[in-house]
């Protein structure tokens, strides 16, 4: 049954959905653990070291950090997998040949393959910057995650990369969350305005609070 419902183009579009929401509310708590960066680096560095604590003494040193990590690269595969094949039935199943030119995808469709591939490669790139430290800038202090902030985002093309990318979560969630809510039954005439509205100040708040960070090092805020 799994797998009928998965070889569907409704199961697709409902592990995206699904996934979609998983990675949504690990941004909502990313996003707050981050602007603990305004409290300086005691109250940051505290945070980052508390992480890898959560669920002690039951929980080993990091088992809970690690066991999040699963749960998102899980989701991150899931979602991109799902969009793919999705793309991909969508391409097969039109005729070949348009009597007119052929219309091009909408402004949404757009949004989200573009804005999925953007924030594919930033994922990639905010590893190896700010957690194995393979592409930082500085000298990478393992334990010190304040100063390598600081360090990224001292650069014009780290401000540049993550603004960027912030940008297209924002985008994408924004038309995400509309998506997600169709597809899993929630949306109707009466609820749109309002899940358009959460849609528009989700997207807001967590571009805003996530592109605070680097406006911060860039002002001399955090430093």
């Amino acid at each position: 049954m799994a797998r009928t419902m998965w070889d569907s183009s409704v199961g697709k579009k409902t592990v995206m959905a699904v996934s979609g929401l998983i990675m949504l509310l690990y941004l909502v708590a990313h996003v707050i653990g981050n602007l603990k960066i305004f409290f300086g680096a005691g109250e940051f560095n505290h945070y980052a070291h508390w992480l890898r604590t959560v669920g002690e003494p039951f929980m080993h040193y990091e088992w809970t950090l690690w066991l999040i990590r699963i749960v998102l690269v899980v989701a991150v595969v899931a979602h991109a997998t799902s969009a793919y094949q999705l793309s991909r039935r969508d391409i097969r199943a039109r005729p070949s040949k348009y009597v007119h030119k052929k219309p091009r995808a909408s402004y949404a469709t757009r949004t989200m393959r573009w804005g999925g591939i953007i924030l594919g490669l930033f994922i990639v790139w905010h590893i190896l910057d700010l957690t194995t430290g393979t592409v930082h800038s500085g000298g990478f202090q393992e334990g010190h995650p304040y100063q390598n902030v600081v360090d990224t985002f001292s650069t014009w093309y780290g401000d540049v990369i993550y603004i960027v990318a912030m940008l297209a979560l924002g985008l994408h969630i924004r038309h995400g969350f509309w998506s997600a809510a169709q597809t899993l039954g929630v949306g109707s005439r009466t609820r749109e305005r309002a899940l358009r509205a959460t849609a528009d100040v989700l997207a807001l708040l967590l571009t805003a609070g996530f592109i605070a960070v680097p406006v911060g090092v860039m002002t001399g805020v955090v430093s």
